[in-house]
């Protein structure tokens, strides 16, 4: 039925892709291979979504990278139905996330994110951040199976809950650019990366 009303399979994969991935930056050939569709109807779709406005695009490397625009004037009402949460129960054809549901195998995962390559911002000088009580040989093959998926080398660093609340009370320059730099979040169980005053 959403294709009917979105008019096309390949669209709403995209914006299921773009939607659950708020701050992430994808290029042609990675999501054709994310949303396991032909790179035409692909091109074509991308190129419908940037006409609209929902997607933003711009180059890094000699590559075009395309983002979900979080200024549109639908933002929120799109991410309602096609972001992370709701996606799973509206879309059959959606393939499921293994990022998200493997960080349970982890532990207990408090805070996990994407940033630096992920997110095209290199404030932080890592590519993922864990925060919790994580069995370290779990993690071992979770980065091995993430960095076989995404076809790149991952940085990532791991602290506990105690750690990271002691190193943000302190000002700690390594979170206070973690907070600075454009990410996803994955996890934060307590809103730990939630804006002052909000």
């Amino acid at each position: 039925m959403i294709e009917q009303l979105f008019g096309s399979k390949t669209r709403v994969k995209l914006l299921q892709l773009f939607y659950s991935n708020p701050n992430r930056s994808f290029y042609v050939r990675e999501i054709t291979r994310k949303i396991d569709e032909q790179i035409n109807s692909v091109r074509r779709e991308l190129s419908n979504l940037l006409s609209i406005g929902i997607i933003s695009s711009d180059t890094t490397n000699n590559k075009l990278y395309y983002e979900v625009n979080q200024s549109f004037d639908y933002y929120k009402p799109l991410s309602a139905m096609f972001g992370a949460s709701t996606v799973k129960a509206a879309v059959k054809t959606a393939a499921p996330n293994p990022v998200q549901d493997n960080l349970k195998s982890l532990g207990n995962v408090e805070l996990a994110l994407y940033t630096g390559q992920f997110t095209r911002d290199e404030k932080s000088g890592i590519d993922m951040l864990l925060v919790g009580d994580i069995n370290q040989a779990q993690l071992n093959k979770y980065i091995q199976d993430l960095e076989k998926k995404e076809g790149k080398e991952i940085r990532y660093t791991v602290m506990t809950l105690q750690d990271f609340k002691y190193r943000k009370q302190i000002s700690d320059r390594f979170i206070a650019n973690v907070y600075a730099a454009k990410k996803q979040i994955l996890v934060d169980k307590h809103d730990l990366m939630k804006p002052k005053g909000e």
